[in-house]
């Protein structure tokens, strides 16, 4: 993996430290709206590291495979990330 790797070791314990705290909320019976506003929060970290992780694919592993004249392949994994995003 290309991305810096601290950026998204450090989103994705941020994370996981909410996801503790939501196991906590949902054992002390927390108000629905309360669960739901901090899922929405891990929702929006974990994107923000994926998004760490495409920047650098598509800034390093894909350019490599253009310059090596392997793009079909690139390419096609980039549709399928698109496909899976857009579902």
């Amino acid at each position: 993996m290309k991305a810096d790797h601290e950026k998204v070791k450090s989103l994705l314990k941020t994370a996981r430290g909410q996801i503790d705290g939501l196991l906590k909320m949902v054992d002390d019976d927390r108000y629905c709206m309360d669960v739901s506003h901090q899922l929405l929060a891990v929702q929006a970290i974990l994107r923000k590291a994926d998004r760490e992780v495409v920047k650098a694919h598509l800034q390093n592993c894909v350019r490599e495979a253009f310059a090596e004249g392997q793009e079909e392949e690139k390419i096609n994994e980039i549709l399928t990330l698109v496909e899976k995003l857009t579902k």
